[in-house]
């Protein structure tokens, strides 16, 4: 499995500017290792108003149980997946990135 090498670090800033559409091969390989990480409390954004509000979630890891829904709450899809993949690039790398 790959895993993030000290090179990575440069794809952070195209994903902040392009967090949706084409990516460079480096940063999908870096969002296809986040997105193929373990369930169990992989964040998630659920559309509550489709094209205006997104809400952070959490998967259980366990088939059947609901996601775990939190109080944060977007009304700006690219700064949805900003968070989102902080909080990856947090689990993955130990990492704070800046806001």
């Amino acid at each position: 499995m790959y895993k993030i090498q000290p090179d990575d670090r440069k794809v952070v800033e195209e994903f902040r500017r392009n967090p949706i559409g084409r990516h460079s091969p480096q940063l999908q390989r870096v969002l296809n290792l986040f997105r193929g990480a373990p369930m169990e409390d992989k964040y998630v954004l659920i559309t509550r108003i489709p094209h205006k509000e997104w809400v952070l979630g959490q998967m259980t890891g366990k088939r059947g149980e609901p996601i775990r829904m939190t109080n944060q709450v977007f009304h700006n899809i690219e700064e949805a997946e900003w968070y989102v993949f902080r909080q990856r690039w947090k689990l993955h790398t130990g990492e704070n990135l800046e806001e």
